[in-house]
């Protein structure tokens, strides 16, 4: 299995395990395939969730917020999601796009360029502070 399809596997993994989360008390809550908006709908909210693994935020310590990729939006800049949902191996917490923005302009960030695992051009992205970034959500339990 190629880097790309492992990835997938383990992001709908994931995914599933946050709608077992949610189901308890939404139970209209439904994993949504194959549309780019977003991974979760919460009809009881009328509200989308986009789900973000980054397990390598446990040793790096910063979570990776892609803006851009073929140098068009992407991530955050092209986000139509209520809310995204960061699962760092440990946990699962909560952000809205906004509260992401804010935090990365009030720490003063930079976009950096890199070629990620199973892509074959650059994306820009910020490195964001994990511990700082997750100040600004609620954990799922």
């Amino acid at each position: 299995m190629n880097t790309f399809n492992r990835d997938l596997d383990l992001g709908i993994s994931i995914e599933k395990k946050l709608v077992d989360i949610l189901i308890k008390k939404y139970p209209s809550t439904t994993l949504v395939n194959k549309f780019k908006g977003y991974d979760i709908w919460i009809p009881e909210l009328h509200k989308s969730i986009e789900v973000k693994s980054d397990q390598k935020s446990q040793y790096t310590g910063n979570i990776v917020i892609e803006i851009e990729m073929y140098d068009k939006p992407s991530g955050l800049l092209a986000t139509t999601a209520d809310y995204w949902v960061f699962y760092d191996g440990d946990k699962f917490i909560s952000i809205t796009p906004k509260d992401i923005i804010k935090c990365i302009f009030l720490l003063k960030l930079h976009f950096v360029e890199f070629v990620g695992n199973g892509d074959t051009v650059k994306k820009k992205a910020f490195l964001v502070p994990k511990d700082k970034l997750f100040n600004y959500g609620k954990e799922f339990n």
